[in-house]
């Protein structure tokens, strides 16, 4: 009701369609910050998201001079290879985020995603530590978050 007077008195009009309006928005936006819509927007988790985006950006710069230094390198000591990833990630989110930051980051692909399984195409022998640390930062993101896998 209160954020039904807040409108009558912004709006200054009493005409049907201005209160009807007024209404209806006031009880929608009151539904949704009860907590009883699936739609509450989780600000937390998008700010983490935020200051993950960062991070990853970081990561893929790091990944592709490491990728420029395997191919320019007269040996060309690369190792492709399959990596099959068991992820500790419960969350179908958390998951495709982490598929995806693994796809981003040059000289690895994300070939395969069965639940929390991951195979992972990997040009250096050494891209289990960066995909364990993308798994780990992608779990802090994730913690307060309900499993549903």
């Amino acid at each position: 009701m209160a954020l039904f007077v807040f409108w009558i008195f912004l709006s200054a009009s009493f005409e049907w369609t201005h209160l009807g309006l007024g209404l209806i928005f006031s009880f929608a936006v009151a539904w949704v910050n009860s907590g009883h819509s699936p739609f509450v927007p989780k600000f937390r988790l998008w700010l983490r998201i935020l200051l993950y985006l960062p991070w990853l950006f970081y990561k893929i710069i790091q990944s592709s001079l490491n990728l420029s230094r395997l191919i320019l390198h007269p040996a060309l000591p690369i190792t492709p290879q399959l990596i099959s990833v068991e992820s500790k990630l419960r969350h179908h989110a958390a998951v495709v985020l982490f598929g995806n930051s693994l796809t981003l980051t040059p000289g690895t692909i994300t070939a395969e995603v069965d639940r929390n399984n991951l195979i992972v195409h990997s040009m250096d022998k050494n891209d289990d530590v960066a995909i364990k640390q993308i798994e780990t930062k992608i779990a802090e993101i994730f913690k307060d978050e309900d499993p549903d896998l």
